[in-house]
């Protein structure tokens, strides 16, 4: 029913740029693999960090890495958050990289925002849409009362009264 004088395009251009969007938010949120910690140490092998094969603690929650550390440590070029973690056998104390809680709290409501703002924008579409159907429909029954209003009415003159 759209794709009926022209509106065709203009849908398949917001399809486009809905599809655009979520590609470009969904590029920002990573799954999160969701391991335990002691199946993760269960298949670790030797060479594997130490907070993989035994106890740990950790010595300093999750943090945006400095530029030092960016260029330092490799464990903060995946995400640039790094926490410092003691395992308690070796007693060494090893980096592994994290996801900061307020970094996805705002990449969450960034979706949340712009998924309402394409919500917003689709239902606008669908009032103008819907508006410009019923005018066509009007015109349309208004011209078919002014064609009927316009035709001569058949005469009485040729019937008989009984």
């Amino acid at each position: 029913m759209l794709a009926r004088r022209g509106a065709g395009p203009l849908c398949c251009t917001l399809c486009a740029l809905l599809g655009a969007l979520c590609a470009v938010l969904a590029a920002g949120m990573r799954p999160v693999t969701a391991m335990a910690a002691s199946e993760e140490r269960r298949s670790a092998s030797p060479a594997a960090p130490c907070w993989r094969r035994e106890e740990f603690v950790v010595a300093r929650e999750c943090g945006r890495c400095s530029g030092f550390e960016v260029k330092s440590i490799p464990e903060c070029g995946p995400t640039g958050f790094v926490e410092k973690i003691s395992c308690s056998t070796s007693k060494r104390d090893e980096y592994k990289s994290c996801r900061s809680a307020v970094l996805e709290a705002r990449i969450f409501w960034r979706f949340v925002g712009s998924m309402m703002a394409v919500a917003a924008a689709c239902a606008v579409l669908v009032v103008w849409r819907q508006r410009a159907l019923d005018r066509r429909a009007l015109e349309k029954v208004r011209k078919q009362i002014e064609v009927h209003l316009k035709e001569p009415s058949p005469s009485c003159e040729g019937t008989e009264s009984t």
